[in-house]
């Protein structure tokens, strides 16, 4: 049986790490035990013979197992012999999918994050997202392996979602299934000499991505890079090794992360070896509530050791690991056995993780000019000062309001020049690198 490490299920890519891990001895059985098998076989009896319809007893066995599971927690669940045998076509992303990591709430599935240069993003989903009804039929009543796999489909091929989103009416998405291939960092320079990296995502190729991102910065800068921005937006995670990598990268020493499980003696910890990429340079980290896994791995273990300088808005929370159990001639059942806690001990599930500075999603616009302002600034007497400040006060409010959703970030906007945590990660690192007395041009 191997663990999946960060499994989630996402429509488009899942990239999944797998390691080793006995499961423990069940308890021991109790006439409580039988007892309650017993009314399991009273209840199947009788729907079989009662039911209105004709069921089969597989269908029926599916059901109830797949009922057991998913009432513990919205990652568990039953993968019958074929969503087992997708799942597994799934992490090497030979299928038509959307590009959106997703989970279940109140019976609905809801965006974790749209994957970057996916339909889904060109779509415009955002984190937090309910999607009601696919190609018209309701979700209601599905479990989250049906809906993804409602949800996938042959490339090029259309699909209707009607989404729920907080602040306006439901409205439907029309999306063509593609390929999903998965660029996991990208790079640039802000400013000429602050390294802006961008992880969409933690694929088996993230930290060699990222090795290289950081040398081809510092080149591009004369080697006076200034400061690093991390971006972790709208990044909903993957494998567990690859999580470690990153935090390694920027650590020299300590812990990374922990799983603690039902067992201490399943409890694992990673820590980090010598060595820091950035050698010691001023790093800002933006996450936001589609920051999700292994994204708050990073996020926690750089915030802990005061590494990073944590910006934007909370991330998601999702902080457990499940792990994939084969069930001979019958699929596998996806359970999770343990939970991620950042160095100092926190839990990462259902509570995600605080930005050390709140940066609310906005678009940076510029401000029209206002004839009347300016003759009124003119005007004698005017408090010129005064009328300067007002207006920087007016630009920062219509920036701030400029979203709907301010724990989302459109985005077709992220990396670029509207994008406004960006161009607060970038003044905070020039600041620093002001006061620590490093060259900024």
């Amino acid at each position: 049986m191997k663990r999946m490490g960060l499994v989630a299920a996402a429509v488009g890519a899942v990239v999944l790490g797998t390691l080793n891990h006995e499961v423990g001895a069940a308890s021991s059985n109790t006439p409580e035990t039988y007892k309650q098998l017993n009314l399991f076989g009273d209840v199947f009896d009788l729907v079989r013979n009662n039911y209105v319809e004709t069921v089969t007893d597989d269908t029926l066995v599916e059901g109830a197992i797949n009922g057991m599971l998913t009432s513990l927690d919205p990652h568990s669940n039953y993968l019958n012999a074929k969503n087992f045998t997708d799942m597994k076509v799934q992490t090497r992303g030979e299928f038509g999918g959307l590009g959106i990591e997703v989970s279940m709430e109140n019976g609905l599935v809801k965006v974790v994050s749209p994957i970057d240069d996916t339909p889904a993003a060109h779509a415009g989903l955002k984190p937090g997202d309910l999607v009601t009804n696919i190609d018209g039929a309701p979700v209601q009543g599905l479990t989250l392996p049906e809906a993804v796999e409602k949800m996938r489909g042959p490339v090029n091929s259309d699909i209707n979602l009607t989404i729920k989103r907080d602040g306006r009416d439901p409205f439907d998405v029309k999306l063509t299934r593609a390929v999903i291939k998965i660029q996991s960092v990208r790079s640039h320079l802000e400013s000429n000499n602050i390294g802006y990296v961008r992880i969409t995502s933690f694929n088996e190729q993230t930290d060699v991505g990222l090795n290289n991102a950081i040398k081809n910065l510092k080149q591009q800068a004369n080697n006076q890079l200034a400061g690093v921005v991390l971006d972790l937006r709208n990044n909903p995670g993957g494998l567990l090794d690859q999580a470690v990598a990153v935090s390694d990268a920027f650590l020299d020493k300590g812990e990374i992360v922990s799983t603690r499980g039902r067992r201490s003696d399943d409890a694992q910890r990673y820590n980090a070896r010598p060595g820091d990429i950035a050698a010691g340079l001023p790093v800002a980290v933006l996450i936001n509530g589609g920051s999700a896994s292994a994204s708050e791995i990073v996020a926690g273990a750089l915030q802990d050791h005061h590494r990073a300088i944590l910006m934007g808005t909370r991330s998601f929370g999702k902080g457990s690991v499940q792990t994939i159990i084969p069930l001979a001639g019958h699929g596998a059942m996806r359970l999770t056995t343990a939970r991620y806690y950042t160095p100092s001990g926190r839990s990462i599930q259902a509570k995600g993780i605080d930005p050390d500075i709140v940066v609310d999603a906005a678009k940076i616009e510029r401000a029209p000019k206002d004839a009347k302002t300016a003759s009124a600034a003119d005007k004698p007497g005017a408090d010129k000062q005064g009328t300067d400040k007002q207006a920087a006060d007016q630009k920062d409010d219509k920036s701030s309001s400029s979203t709907a959703e301010q724990n989302s970030v459109d985005p077709s906007i992220i990396g670029t020049p509207d994008d406004y945590q960006l161009a607060r990660a970038v003044d905070m690192l020039r600041g620093i690198s002001l006061f620590n007395g490093r060259v900024v041009n």
